[in-house]
């Protein structure tokens, strides 16, 4: 039986995933650490799972016409064989140590990317070896620890998209990979009916919040967008590692 605090952090989180999938990716670190509060480590990712496909499914539709579809072709060979090694990652890691590795990792790829954006004449990540490395982590940190939008964050904002182009191949990015993570998550025990009612009773939360993003995100120019994503970013990797 859970408390009124407790349905509290969780409606909080609710509006975290909603505004993350349509304004400002990142935002849903804070919901990871809520449910994490709440609710045991599996049960956990589980229920956040299917919130974040009720949240996938609406910022597709907002930004249907916006996605860069060659990007996310040549992401795909990458994020199977990270998804594929993130479930077998999780099948004998501890908790503990999925959160230090994906929270160490994200901290030297966050570090790599900025150090990479910043030279006179940065390296063209759209390359085999760009794609290959940032799509095996994004299918990985996303299957091992639901914690994928830093890596992709990071490929995007290297890839200097504008906002809307941004938004618009993150939702797609998401949705199509939180599809694919549905049968590992049964098989492994991580969606559990228990707790689809509690996804049941958030999910207007999250359309809710999402709506509201996508007005913000409206308002938002590139100067203003990237530090945000990156600052987000960072504090999804130092969240991991605590």
């Amino acid at each position: 039986m859970m408390s009124l605090l407790d349905w509290f952090l969780l409606t909080t989180a609710a509006i975290c995933i909603g505004v993350s999938k349509t304004a400002l990716p990142g935002a849903a670190t804070l919901a990871v650490a809520l449910f994490a509060a709440v609710l045991p480590a599996r049960a956990s990712t589980g229920t956040m799972l299917v919130l974040l496909l009720v949240g996938d499914v609406l910022a597709v539709w907002t930004y249907r016409h916006d996605a860069d579809w060659d990007t996310l072709r040549r992401l795909v060979p990458g994020v199977l064989m990270g998804i594929v090694l993130g479930a077998v990652f999780l099948r004998f890691a501890s908790d503990s140590m999925t959160k230090v590795f994906i929270g160490s990792l994200l901290l030297v790829l966050i570090a790599a990317t900025l150090v990479l954006m910043r030279l006179p004449h940065p390296p063209e990540v759209q390359g085999r070896i760009g794609r290959a490395t940032y799509g095996t982590l994004a299918g990985f940190t996303t299957m091992a620890a639901n914690a994928g939008g830093p890596v992709t964050s990071m490929y995007f904002l290297a890839s200097r998209f504008p906002v809307s182009t941004f938004l618009g191949t993150t939702a797609w990015f998401f949705f199509l990979v939180n599809v694919i993570k549905v049968p590992f998550s049964i098989g492994l025990g991580i969606i559990q009916p228990g707790t689809l009612m509690i996804d049941a009773i958030l999910a207007p939360v999250v359309i809710g919040s999402g709506c509201a993003g996508r007005a913000l995100a409206r308002r938002m120019t590139d100067k203003v967008f990237t530090p945000i994503v990156t600052v987000l970013t960072i504090i999804s990797a130092l969240y991991l590692l605590m």
